[in-house]
C-alpha cells in the first residue's frame, strides 16, 4: 500500500440495531453494492471501515455514508496492499466482526480479443486479491465474524463475452466452502451472496461502448423474470443478514440475488 488515507470518525448516531457495537470492513466500500452495504452496516449501528482505489471518491463515500466511518486507500488486486491493509487495522486496534468481499472488476470481451492483461486483471483482483486479503485479517477476526464474498450469477450461466469474469466468480465460489471448512474452527463463517443484474456504475465499466452497452442491457432485461434490475440495496440486505448472528447456521453457501434469471 503506497498510501493509506483515512477520514476522521465521526460520532454514531447511535441507533441500536443488529451491529450496535461491532465493526465491519467493506472492500470496494466506495460506490454501487459496498456503498449500499456500507451505508446498510452503519445504519445497522456498525463502525465501518471502506477501501478503495480512489482517495477522492473514498472521500465522497465518507461524507455519504455518515456514522462511524473510516476509509483506507488500498488496491484490492495487489498482494503487498492486503497484508498492508491488515496491518492497518493491527495499528488502529481495531477488530473485524463482518468483511465484505466486494471489490471486483468486470470487464468482457470475446474469446478472440481476451489479452493476457485482462486475464491478469481480472484474476487478480476477483480472486488473488480476496484470497490474501482473507489471509492477511486473519488476526483480525473475531471468534464468531462472518466472510460474505460477492459473487456472481455469471460463474453459473454461460453469458457470451464473460469468459474471463465468470471463471474468476466461479473461483471465488469455490474459495467460500474450502475458507469456510478451514476457519470453521476459528468460530469464523463464509458465505457467497451472488448478484444478477445490479443497476449500479459498475455497468459503465464492462469495456464496451455506449450502444453496446445498451444493447447488452436491455438483452439482459429480457431475461430477467422479475422485469427489472435489482438495487444496490437490496443486495446489501442480504450481505447484512450474511454477515448477521442471525444466520449462524448458513456456512459455505451461496445466496443468489438474480430476480431469478438463473432460476426460472
Amino acid at each position: 500500500m503506497n498510501a493509506i488515507t483515512s477520514t476522521a470518525s465521526v460520532t454514531t448516531t447511535g441507533r441500536a440495531g443488529r451491529f450496535a457495537g461491532k465493526t465491519a470492513l467493506v472492500t470496494g466500500g466506495s460506490s454501487g453494492i459496498g456503498l449500499a452495504a456500507a451505508k446498510a452496516f452503519v445504519a445497522e449501528g456498525a463502525r465501518v471501515v471502506i477501501t478503495g482505489r480512489d482517495e477522492a471518491a473514498l472521500a465522497r463515500a465518507s461524507a455519504e455514508i455518515g456514522g462511524d466511518v473510516i476509509a483506507l486507500r488500498n488496491d484490492a488486486g495487489q498482494i503487498a496492499e492486503a497484508a498492508a491493509l491488515g496491518q492497518a487495522l493491527r495499528d488502529r486496534d481495531i477488530q473485524l466482526d463482518a468483511v465484505f468481499l466486494n471489490a471486483g472488476v468486470a470487464k468482457f470481451a470475446p474469446l478472440a480479443d481476451v489479452t493476457e492483461a485482462l486475464w491478469d486483471q481480472t484474476f487478480d483482483t476477483n480472486i488473488k486479491g480476496p484470497y490474501f486479503q482473507v489471509q492477511a485479517l486473519l488476526p483480525q477476526l473475531r471468534r464468531g465474524a462472518s466472510i460474505v464474498i460477492n459473487g456472481s450469477i455469471n460463474a453459473r450461466i454461460g453469458m457470451p463475452n464473460s469468459s474471463i469474469y465468470a471463471a474468476s466468480k466461479a473461483a471465488l465460489i469455490s474459495l467460500a466452502k474450502t475458507l469456510s471448512a478451514e476457519l470453521l474452527p476459528n468460530g469464523v463463517r463464509v458465505n457467497v451472496v451472488s448478484p444478477g443484474p445490479i443497476q449500479t456504475p459498475l455497468y459503465g465499466k464492462l469495456g464496451m461502448d455506449a450502444a453496446t452497452l445498451d444493447a447488452t442491457a436491455a438483452a439482459i432485461l429480457g431475461q430477467i423474470p422479475l422485469g427489472r434490475f435489482g438495487t444496490a440495496e437490496e443486495l446489501a440486505s442480504t450481505v447484512l443478514h450474511l454477515a448477521a448472528a442471525e444466520s449462524a447456521f448458513i456456512v459455505g453457501t451461496e445466496i443468489i440475488v438474480d430476480g431469478g434469471m438463473s432460476q426460472l
